[in-house]
């Protein structure tokens, strides 16, 4: 395979340093897909002296004014979508998600860079009333870009996530190193190669390509990056975090989740049982937000886990080019780790009521796939409740009362999403705003878009993604004042 990705440093495509590669792999199949640079360390501090020299030297882009870059990221936006059919392809071949959801994201990660766009030119900072005891002044405040940015994101949206960080980070005028996750880069690889035809200049943004121990661990303790946000799991995150302390940079981070989703025994559970399947399986569960813990009114439990298991074993599971309701799991490292939760839970006492196998039925036999997984009987000290798994597995659980419900609810030191299903809308109010969590559904589960902001609680992590708070994370404000009485002011004595 002579074809080989390789990093995007100051403008230019390179090899890593030390000529190695990483092999691509199809989960759908375990074939092998592409080659792509396996960068060190040594790779991320060029990209970061780009960057920098991008930022604190030239400062082409920080000094080019709001509606030029909305005029770059529109562009960048229009060629998403013109390439929308074959960046689908990329993240379905090489994460194994179905094709009509990649096709999804590529539209919201085209939409993203429009609602940057359009976000930069309007109206930020403020002006502000004084005390006019040092003499007549007038006070304001100004956004700026923070600097150097270094964005880390997961494989299970890989283009959309890419986005989530790349869109605001360039509409607040920043300079960025991104290191996509080492087992899904090929659509931020095509997406580099539209910023590079959108004209950005040179060290504005940089692709680094490769493992996080190797390539990323850079990012998070450099001296020379302002700024890390990264997106994946708490434990990472806490590595990160710890890494930045040592110049204090501002850090982002959107981590793991084992989120609930509440309902009640009046909640239309035809509607309730079709929102939870969107909230454990879609994306083969592969989602920080999914509603893997449902708590269930007691009195309706027994029709409602019935049905559940119904509409599960009758999804189909395949290719994710062929568009079936399950792909495939996005590595065989992920597969074993979701294959051991099933294993501990059922040794934990929790009943299997379907799925719980790997699926290697025809054509999928040297694929990664896992039937959806429900269980029943679960209790609150079984690691299937405690941990996330990240795969289509639900756990089940019984409450009797409002309080029990919400106690369990929080009964998790996570805290990024959560559900709640009845048709008593005082009693949705109420216990939504009672779950420690930073995005919640009332009847339904799982929508999210670009205007409304995004982040969790405890240990999902801080900082937000999308909406203006996503802009806001990339920025610095500094206030500026200003005296309006001519000459000295005379308050020390002479």
């Amino acid at each position: 395979m002579n074809d080989i990705r390789q990093n995007y440093i100051d403008g230019r495509w390179q090899p890593a340093l030390s000529g190695a590669t990483r092999e691509i792999i199809n989960p759908a199949n375990g074939e092998l897909i592409a080659l792509v640079a396996d960068s060190q360390a040594e790779d991320t501090r060029l990209a970061i002296a780009a960057a920098k020299r991008a930022f604190y030297g030239k400062g082409e882009w920080r000094r080019t004014g709001g509606p030029r870059r909305a005029d770059t990221l529109l562009a960048i936006a229009d060629a998403i979508k013109a390439r929308a059919e074959e960046l689908a392809l990329l993240d379905t071949r090489d994460n194994g998600k179905p094709l009509r959801e990649a096709r999804a994201d590529i539209d919201d990660a085209a939409a993203c860079f429009r609602y940057y766009a359009g976000l930069v030119t309007k109206p930020q900072g403020g002006v502000y009333e004084v005390s006019d005891g040092f003499g007549p002044m007038h006070a304001f405040a100004m956004h700026e870009p923070v600097g150097v940015c270094g964005l880390i994101t997961p494989w299970n949206y890989p283009l959309l996530m890419a986005a989530w960080k790349l869109a605001p980070a360039l509409a607040a005028g920043n300079c960025v190193v991104f290191k996509p996750s080492e087992l899904t880069p090929l659509s931020a690889v095509e997406l580099f190669r539209i910023f590079h035809e959108a004209g950005l200049p040179a060290g504005t943004a940089n692709l680094v390509l490769g493992t996080g121990p190797s390539a990323g661990q850079e990012l998070a303790s450099s001296h020379d990056v302002d700024m890390i946000t990264f997106t994946g799991s708490t434990r990472t995150g806490q590595t990160i975090a710890s890494l930045a302390v040592g110049n204090l940079k501002k850090v982002g981070l959107e981590l793991g989740g084992k989120s609930p989703n509440i309902i009640f025994a009046d909640a239309d559970l035809e509607g309730a049982v079709e929102w939870a399947m969107i909230g454990v399986f879609f994306n083969q569960g592969e989602v920080c937000s999914a509603g893997s813990r449902i708590l269930i009114e007691e009195s309706v439990k027994e029709r409602f886990v019935a049905r559940l298991a119904e509409r599960a074993n009758a999804m189909t599971i395949g290719d994710g080019l062929h568009d079936p309701d399950i792909g495939a799991i996005v590595s065989q490292a992920q597969l074993e780790k979701i294959l051991g939760h099933i294993e501990r839970a059922r040794s934990q006492g929790a009943r299997l009521v379907c799925g719980g196998e790997r699926y290697t039925a025809g054509s999928c036999a040297k694929g990664f796939f896992v039937r959806p997984t429900v269980f029943d009987q679960c209790t609150r000290e079984m690691d299937i409740v405690r941990e996330e798994v990240f795969g289509p597995v639900v756990a089940v659980q019984t409450f009797r009362t409002e309080a029990e419900a919400i106690e369990m609810a929080n009964d998790t030191p996570y805290g990024l999403a959560g559900g709640v299903f009845t048709s008593d809308g005082a009693r949705a109010l109420r216990v939504v705003k009672e779950i420690r969590a930073g995005v919640t559904w009332i009847n339904c589960y799982n929508p999210t878009f670009n205007e409304a902001p995004w982040g969790g609680y405890k240990m999902s992590g801080y900082g937000r993604d999308l909406g203006v708070n996503g802009l806001l994370e990339y920025q610095q404000v500094k206030q500026v004042n200003i005296s309006l009485q001519p000459g000295p002011v005379g308050w020390y004595r002479r």
